[in-house]
């Protein structure tokens, strides 16, 4: 009878112990449209057969120039951001371990021995005066049963707090990759603006040798010398320039490498960079719930929802229970001799009467769950937009680094029939140094547009999600 009573009372507590009190998660309707958007500036960034869905796309796949591939694993060795959210990952796995364990009794065992000399007026008449006493115990102390799920509540709480940490840390090294890559990129870009200057100083300084020569002998004016002159030194002046940002570039992408990149390692300008892998963001917007980001936010709702549970099951009885058994004797060699044995028994309840504190609690958790929400719904916006802000700068880059190209040819062209008129004394040289000034100047219009085209496929790959494994 007392087994089945036992076993009663055991089935009662499980049965009790599953019982919850947070309200059922249900997954938020995205507040973005379904399909990405439409129109003109969209007509060549969607699903083409030659592009593939970057959520099925490692990095090593995408980046194919083998020196960067070889930077971004340095960063992801050495990087201490994403080595701090790393080790905010190991830090929310134990709290989360922590939480669980308060599910589960604590088991301690205490040994005591004490000796006492008591004095002769306090005690009777054939009392020992000196008293000794052992006792070894096995117990539970103060261990809280789970009736309403308050414990088991906090502890779902803490497991999605360890998963969007989890996904906070994908997210980190997601930006890394990305960082890496334009900073890479836009190293290329600066060298590549280095040697056009080196080279159009060349070019500017053998034609003003030449204007001065003329000018020596009487063929040339000086109005003409000293635009020749004006031309030498903004080509001059843009070599310190791109010195200056050749050095910062590189100290940034060390920084986010977290060590010093070989020289090897470092490209020489754009042409040396190897091509992207094209991708789509397939045709649904529901590819943006995969971002580690928005993942993370979830996670969050999630564990806001397991925190209004737990506030609700505090305004419920508490029962906690203390228990022990062993073994006490006046003699150390008696504490495992017949009848020493002892054993306590003591649960307690505690039930709320008037604690505001406790409503007020459950208040905040639902405030808090709202709060968390509408972080959700925005991330997910936010992710939208910026995923169609590369898709707008991949329909329309192509066409305009193309008119770009079109327009460097015909200016280039002009320059050179420009110059041939000069030395035929046709025209002055103004006209000259203003073709030069437009040639110069869409030259370096043209790197930047090739710059913004690799940029923004590696802004969409990561937007995107990519770029995880």
């Amino acid at each position: 009878m007392r087994r089945v009573s036992l076993l009663v009372v055991g089935g009662l507590l499980i049965f009790l112990g599953s019982c919850s009190l947070a309200p059922k998660y249900t997954k938020p309707q995205a507040p973005i449209p379904d399909k990405w958007p439409q129109g003109a500036a969209y007509k060549n960034s969607l699903t083409t057969a030659e592009t593939e869905v970057v959520q099925e796309l490692k990095w090593q796949e995408f980046f194919t120039d083998k020196k960067l591939q070889k930077i971004i694993g340095t960063a992801l060795s050495n990087n201490r951001d994403l080595r701090l959210a790393a080790l905010n990952v190991e830090r929310a796995r134990a709290l989360y371990g922590i939480q669980r364990a308060e599910l589960f009794p604590v088991v301690s065992s205490t040994e005591a021995g004490s000796k006492q000399r008591r004095s002769a007026d306090l005690i009777s008449t054939g009392e020992p005066r000196t008293v000794e006493q052992y006792s070894m115990n096995l117990g539970i102390a103060a261990w809280e049963i789970d009736f309403f799920g308050r414990i088991r509540s906090l502890k779902d709480q803490a497991l999605e707090e360890y998963m969007a940490t989890e996904q906070a840390r994908r997210s980190a090294q997601i930006a890394l990759i990305a960082e890496v890559a334009r900073a890479y990129l836009t190293l290329a870009s600066d060298r590549e603006n280095f040697k056009l200057s080196k080279a159009t100083l060349e070019t500017q300084h053998d034609s003003y040798d030449l204007i001065e020569k003329s000018y020596k002998i009487g063929l040339a004016t000086e109005i003409d010398l000293r635009r020749a002159q004006t031309q030498v030194d903004e080509a001059r002046k843009d070599i310190p320039r791109f010195t200056q940002l050749m050095a910062q570039d590189q100290n940034a992408l060390n920084l986010l490498a977290g060590s010093s990149i070989p020289e090897e390692l470092l490209p020489e300008d754009l042409n040396s960079v190897g091509s992207l892998k094209q991708i789509s963001p397939g045709l649904s917007s529901e590819a943006l719930l995969n971002r580690p980001d928005i993942a993370a936010a979830e996670h969050q709702l999630k564990g806001a929802y397991a925190y209004i549970g737990a506030a609700r099951a505090s305004l419920f009885p508490t029962i906690s229970l203390t228990t022990s058994f062993g073994t006490a004797s006046d003699d150390l060699s008696g504490l495992f001799k017949s009848g020493s044995g002892t054993w306590n028994f003591a649960p307690q309840m505690a039930v709320p009467i008037f604690d505001t504190r406790a409503w007020a609690a459950l208040r905040v958790s639902k405030a808090d769950r709202k709060i968390v929400l509408t972080q959700y719904e925005k991330a997910i916006q936010t992710a939208f937009r910026e995923v169609a802000d590369a898709l707008a700068v991949q329909g329309t880059i192509n066409e305009q680094i193309s008119a770009q190209h079109s327009l460097v040819e015909s200016v280039s062209e002009t320059y050179r029939l420009s110059y041939k008129r000069y030395t035929m004394g046709i025209d002055s040289y103004l006209g000259v140094l203003d073709a030069h000034r437009s040639l110069y100047a869409q030259q370096q219009v043209l790197i930047s547009l090739r710059l913004s085209r690799l940029a923004n496929q590696v802004t969409l790959y990561a937007v995107l999600g990519g770029g995880s494994e």
